[in-house]
């Protein structure tokens, strides 16, 4: 039916290879296909994973079926349960946990395989043209992607949905009918059920040809890709206190491109870091981009948000969206400092003696440099250019009433000895 060999010679070297199994028809041909080819070849070890959402009430047996079947072809299975948010859209609620789910369960270089098959690349083109989507969310789904710390891998894209199911009949399967794939309020059961047919009684290659458009807008998308990476190279350049491990673009760069361009080029940086914004929230980028030079405007997003300082962008996530939970007292400086929400604190060199403890700015600090005498913290900062946004963070390392150092600046410390601070780990949000 579907010689898998030349399409999963790339991941014969992965530590594991897993089946998205739901028990209908497309996961079911896929793990029966995954293990005709194990019996026969070389390959990782091959487990099923079941995720059980709880949405109705026939979805409870569906793990003992995906049970038997697993254990009559010898498959170890791992159901997952997760938890579907209560949105407006239940069918992506129901997606995005899911895919978190297949994220949590990767570990590094293992390959999740799923059963997505040619009527789903048309129906995602038609359902995402309807709903006005550009050309990253009409491209076609790719056969491998990265996922988590693993691949993602669909092997079943260039096959039709009547393919699976003369296969899954002459081989003898059982599968589930998921009762919900009747229910046309959901837009892809209406597609499916209403719409599909119709467009096949005057175009019967409707899916094929779909599907062949949607490859072609990957084509284009692969190239604005490439044109992006540039533009976002040359706008990364330049960027200041790496020590903050924050995501950075010189907005000088990027203002001198064409707006077309800019956004091209932030889609492809933002799109490893949050969910996209549909065209209609672009506004944010303009409002971000044009405020005035003093200003400090800031763009927010599903994962995070971007910020303007000091003439570049910054990509903020994670425990920066939170203030830190407030300073604490050093008893044991030989000993990092673990700062709750923000990092930890250590102390190279000599110790500058007891009594220290770390505070956060809160505004008209001074502090007493060798060979300047004493000046205020603000315009010190605004010296070394930190950003907004970090200097309610930064930690300052006290001794009683005189402020000794600020974390990570050693201009403004001691020179026998260096307050170095490592900010949270996962600021980046990358996803």
């Amino acid at each position: 039916m579907h010689d898998l060999t030349q399409f999963l010679s790339p991941w014969l070297n992965a530590p594991a290879w897993h089946v998205a199994f739901s028990g209908g028809l497309d996961s079911t041909v896929l793990l029966n296909l995954l293990v005709d080819y194990a019996r026969d070849h070389e390959a990782p070890p091959l487990r099923a994973v079941h995720i059980h959402h709880g949405l109705q009430a026939a979805a409870d047996a569906w793990p003992a079926h995906c049970q038997q079947v697993c254990d009559a072809l010898g498959i170890e299975l791992r159901v997952i349960h997760v938890q579907v948010e209560p949105v407006a859209s239940l069918e992506q609620a129901a997606r995005t946990a899911r895919y978190d789910a297949f994220t949590a369960l990767l570990r590094p270089g293992e390959v999740l395989f799923t059963g997505q098959h040619r009527e789903d690349q048309a129906e995602t083109l038609l359902f995402r043209l309807l709903r006005g989507a550009g050309l990253r969310g009409l491209a076609a789904m790719p056969a491998s992607r990265p996922l988590g710390q693993g691949q993602l891998v669909r092997p079943l894209l260039d096959l039709a949905r009547d393919q699976l199911q003369r296969y899954a009949q002459a081989s003898g399967l059982r599968w589930i009918e998921d009762p919900s794939n009747t229910d046309t309020r959901f837009a892809r059961n209406f597609l499916r059920a209403e719409v599909f047919p119709l467009l096949r009684q005057r175009w019967p290659q409707a899916s094929q040809s779909l599907a062949r458009s949607s490859a072609h807008l990957g084509e284009a998308l692969a190239l604005l890709d490439e044109l992006a990476a540039s533009d976002i190279a040359a706008a990364s350049a330049g960027a200041v206190v790496p020590w903050q491990c924050l995501d950075s673009l010189d907005m000088g760069v990027l203002a001198a491109l064409s707006p077309a361009r800019q956004r091209n080029a932030l889609q492809y940086w933002l799109s490893s870091r949050t969910r996209l914004p549909d065209s209609r929230h672009w506004a944010g980028w303009d409002n971000l981009r044009d405020a005035a030079a003093d200003a400090q405007p800031l763009w927010r997003l599903t994962d995070g948000e971007l910020q303007r300082s000091h003439g570049r962008l910054w990509w903020l996530s994670g425990d920066w969206l939170q203030a830190p939970q407030g300073g604490a007292p050093w008893p044991d400086p030989s000993q990092p400092l673990s700062l709750p929400g923000n990092g930890s604190l250590q102390l190279v060199g000599a110790i500058p003696g007891p009594g220290l403890h770390v505070t956060y700015r809160q505004g008209g600090e001074v502090l007493d440099i060798p060979g300047r005498g004493h000046r205020d913290l603000k315009r010190l900062l605004n010296e070394h250019r930190v950003p907004h946004f970090v200097r309610h963070r930064l930690p300052l390392l006290w001794q009683g009433e005189r402020l000794l150092a600020v974390a990570n600046l050693p201009e403004l410390g001691q020179t026998d000895w260096q307050l170095q601070w490592q900010p949270p780990t996962n600021v980046q949000g990358l996803s």
